[in-house]
């Protein structure tokens, strides 16, 4: 077993490396055409590096449940190179976000679940993903909360923190194909769990256009986001102000 398998990725270190150039960005004095840039590096690098994240949960359970695979397979370096592809883990998400708004799931990591006998076991392992998420939204609340800071830095932390608690309630629908789903399926009968798999390839998609495509839709889901967020302490002013800097091109 190669020793740089428990490694951190120089890829990740990279993106870190973004969202934190986009923080300085917005706490120096600049123009307000450099804020943006500044609030746009911070949300997209903060969104990237908890794409990794929220696989390296999946991958980190995993691993601790008996499916030693995952480290042979890179997962637990937090490379994005390694769950999917790049074009499926970082570019399609990154470009969904700034078009639609939606934090759509990235790639995903191969688990072994033959190795994890536990229904139980393997039901965290698919809770783990979005819960790395929603951890991910209370850490960013809370520092925006107690932590004086710029405005301009405080809106690009509540706007990232928001797209976390989105991305947690949408991976957490009992949808087959993403992470709610698995996490009832290990107790689902047979039958139904063979129904799931035919529809796993195509649930989903159809979730991500109804959302998108569907106004009445999207407001209701961005509504019980916010339910979400206004409820572990996010500001929504804040939030949705820097969706708006986010979403410059609008």
């Amino acid at each position: 077993m190669r020793v740089d398998s428990f490694r951190v990725s120089p890829w990740f270190l990279a993106i870190v490396a973004v969202t934190v150039a986009g923080a300085l960005l917005t706490v120096i004095e600049t123009p307000p055409v450099l804020l943006t840039t500044g609030i746009v590096l911070l949300v997209l690098g903060g969104w990237a590096a908890s794409l990794c994240l929220h696989e390296f949960g999946h991958a980190a359970v995993a691993y601790r449940a008996g499916d030693r695979s995952v480290r042979a397979k890179g997962y637990l370096t937090l490379d994005i190179r390694r769950y999917t592809d790049v074009g499926l883990s970082l570019v399609l998400p990154i470009v969904i976000l700034l078009v639609g708004g939606i934090p759509l799931p990235g790639g995903a990591v191969w688990i072994n679940h033959g190795a994890i006998r536990s229904p139980g076991a393997r039901s965290l392992v698919s809770l783990a993903g979005p819960a790395t998420n929603l951890v991910l939204g209370v850490l960013l609340t809370v520092a925006v909360a107690i932590v004086p800071m710029p405005i301009g830095l405080a809106v690009g932390l509540s706007c990232l923190a928001f797209i976390q608690v989105i991305a947690f309630v949408l991976n957490i629908l009992p949808v087959p194909g993403l992470d709610g789903f698995g996490v009832i399926e290990p107790f689902l009968p047979l039958p139904a769990r063979r129904l799931a798999a035919q529809l796993r390839p195509w649930a989903p998609l159809a979730l991500f256009i109804l959302i998108i495509g569907v106004p009445g839709v999207s407001a209701v889901f961005f509504r019980f986001g916010g339910a979400v967020f206004t409820a572990i302490g996010g500001d929504a002013t804040l939030a949705f102000a820097g969706y708006g800097e986010l979403l410059f091109w609008r």
